[in-house]
């Protein structure tokens, strides 16, 4: 048996009952990192005399998922099994999805403890969502990557999350500065931590803003949704009734579906 157990994204006391009732249970942790996964059980132990006894940490992350999976042993699961992250959702911009597939593929059993995780917190904290949302996680760091990535969020038809390192927050706001000068951003650094700090405005207010604060700790950051844009989307049926040439018609399908632009193209001429 799996159990995938979301950790603190910085108060300890956010741990659930659950989570430790669990890790009490567990015998083996696969950990994104085993030191940090360690300390964790360290002071979930001192802290709140939680009892957990767990000796073998195992790493399982991104770049060494292929080779555990090549090497792993038929009875591995028979045993009860922890994946923990550095912080916050498994599978949410961390390592697991993975081993969920791998699980799902393998009929193992497995459970997800609900938890911390800053993405959700933030949208609440934002005010800007009134229920969909788009999730983008990390931005590519630099070049034309990153630049097609924020102009990608700009033009969403729903507020966008983005998690950001303090290296970086200001040249996103920055960038959105010289896009759209008036969309509302939200950001929240530290969240659940004794420094966490919560700013809303227009680009430029922010900027001036972050000039005097302390920009340590991880960003989460939610991006109003373009207010240029339908939420229609444009649909198969939609591109079918077109009336233009069959060759125009079979690449709008293949972008919309992702089939082979020829196969489409032969289903149209028959």
């Amino acid at each position: 048996m799996i159990y995938f157990i979301p950790t603190p994204i910085g108060n300890l006391k956010d741990i659930s009952l659950h989570a430790l009732e669990i890790l009490r249970d567990c015998e083996i942790a696969l950990c994104e990192d085993t030191r940090v996964s360690k300390s964790l059980i360290n002071l979930l132990n001192e802290r709140f005399n939680a009892g957990i006894k767990i000796k073998n940490f195992i790493s399982l992350h991104t770049h060494n998922e292929s080779e555990f999976f090549k090497n792993l042993d038929a009875d591995f699961f028979s045993k009860n099994v922890a994946y923990i992250s550095d912080a916050g959702m498994p599978g949410i911009s961390d390592p697991g999805v993975s081993l969920v597939r791998y699980a799902l593929k393998n009929g193992i059993e497995y459970e997800i403890l609900s938890g911390a995780n800053a993405a959700l917190l933030a949208v609440v904290a934002s005010g800007l969502v009134d229920k969909e949302f788009t999730f983008l996680g990390f931005l590519p760091n630099t070049g034309k990557d990153r630049a097609a990535a924020i102009q990608n969020a700009l033009n969403n038809a729903y507020p966008c999350v983005i998690y950001e390192s303090p290296k970086r927050i200001t040249s996103l706001i920055d960038e959105i500065l010289k896009i759209d000068e008036n969309r509302q951003i939200f950001a929240i650094k530290e969240a659940t931590k004794k420094f966490e700090a919560k700013f809303k405005n227009i680009p430029k207010a922010l900027l001036d803003e972050l000039k005097n604060a302390n920009l340590n700790g991880e960003w989460c950051v939610v991006v109003d949704k373009s207010q240029n844009l339908s939420t229609q989307k444009i649909t198969i049926d939609d591109i079918n009734q077109l009336e233009i040439p069959p060759k125009i018609k079979a690449k709008l399908l293949s972008k919309l579906t992702g089939e082979d632009v020829k196969k489409i193209y032969n289903k149209i001429i028959k």
